[in-house]
């Protein structure tokens, strides 16, 4: 178990070496931080921090380092998630303000993040389970050629081009009744067994064409959004700088593989609340020279999906978890208010 004074010499560390991103010396710390303490002591300590494996030395006749296992105990239990000032707030409300669907929230989200953070920002299509169907269309574009659009309770718009075939605008126009008298208001995941029931009932000259609108529609309502995750601010990565070949271009081929990051994010994000895989943490190889702070986004229990951001493990953690959680937080206000 490390004292009090220990912790209060480790944070001084991390807290140095994230703002000048240089190693950190027993003098330096002497001088900058009210330790009470002589430079000996605080080098005795060091050593102590540094058989640990809580800080490291990078070469000879060097200050020190944080190591993962400092960063995380920083995290756990020496820094302080301060929440956003009313300015920063306000702030994030005027970016996010008049967004228009669920693909302009993730856009902006995305845009926010990466700023905000300086990091490089990953956010994950939310998946509603309570979505319902507001608005059917189906749309005649030419003889024979049609579109279908469906709009959900959280604004998500999909469209599906048709063939329509030889059906006449009377028909098409008619199904578009019928389809919205049955399906508006309903759950998407009641899609398909509503349309199954209502080709049933559909006289037979209408059951071709509605064949044709109801699979579109399937396909609309089946598609999982969840599978698709946004990447913002990739250069901020340059802070990495001559480390190309070590860190960023192992990052850069990570950050393509969507898999990797819906699995990052269920794992980092898996609660409403801010989590932290710093360096080799991270089951994926090619991350473990970063950290990843990440949050569900949600309303009440309904976890809707996770965003987060993909940075140095030298990175200012009570600032970014601070910044991750309350974008979090208003992204799922937006999103149930639809």
């Amino acid at each position: 178990m490390l004292d009090d004074r220990k912790l209060d010499i480790l944070r001084a560390i991390v807290t140095d070496y994230v703002s000048s991103q240089e190693p950190v010396g027993s003098r330096a710390l002497v001088d900058r931080h009210n330790l009470g303490v002589s430079p000996a002591t605080v080098r005795n300590d060091m050593a102590v921090l540094e058989e640990e494996g809580y800080i490291t030395q990078p070469h000879t006749s060097a200050g020190r380092i944080p190591t993962d296992k400092g960063y995380r105990l920083f995290v756990d239990r020496l820094g302080t998630v301060k929440p956003l000032s009313l300015a920063e707030r306000r702030a994030i409300a005027t970016f996010m303000a008049g967004a228009l669907d669920v693909d302009d929230v993730v856009r902006r989200t995305v845009r926010l993040l990466a700023q905000i953070t300086q990091q490089v920002a990953i956010v994950q299509y939310p998946v509603l389970s309570s979505a319902t169907i507001r608005l059917i269309e189906v749309l005649t574009l030419a003889p024979g050629r049609g579109l279908a659009i469906v709009v959900n309770s959280a604004g998500r718009v999909d469209q599906r081009q048709l063939d329509l075939g030889t059906a006449s605008d009377d028909q098409v126009s008619e199904l578009r009744g019928r389809l919205n008298a049955a399906l508006v208001s309903q759950s998407t995941t009641r899609v398909p067994d509503l349309l199954t029931d209502l080709l049933d009932e559909l006289a037979p000259d209408l059951r071709p064409v509605a064949a044709v609108v109801s699979a579109a529609l399937i396909d609309i309502v089946s598609a999982d959004p969840a599978t698709r995750v946004v990447v913002g601010g990739v250069p901020n990565l340059t802070r990495f700088g001559d480390q190309f070949e070590t860190t960023v271009k192992p990052v850069l081929e990570a950050l393509e593989e969507q898999v990797v990051l819906l699995r990052l994010l269920g794992e980092a994000g898996g609660s409403a609340d801010v989590t932290v895989r710093i360096g080799s943490e991270n089951p994926y190889q090619p991350l473990q020279s970063t950290s990843v702070v990440a949050s569900a986004y949600s309303q009440g229990v309904d976890v809707w999906a996770s965003m987060g951001i993909v940075g140095p493990t030298r990175m200012d953690y009570p600032s970014t978890m601070a910044s991750v959680r309350a974008v979090a937080r208003y992204v799922g206000r937006i999103l149930a208010e639809g």
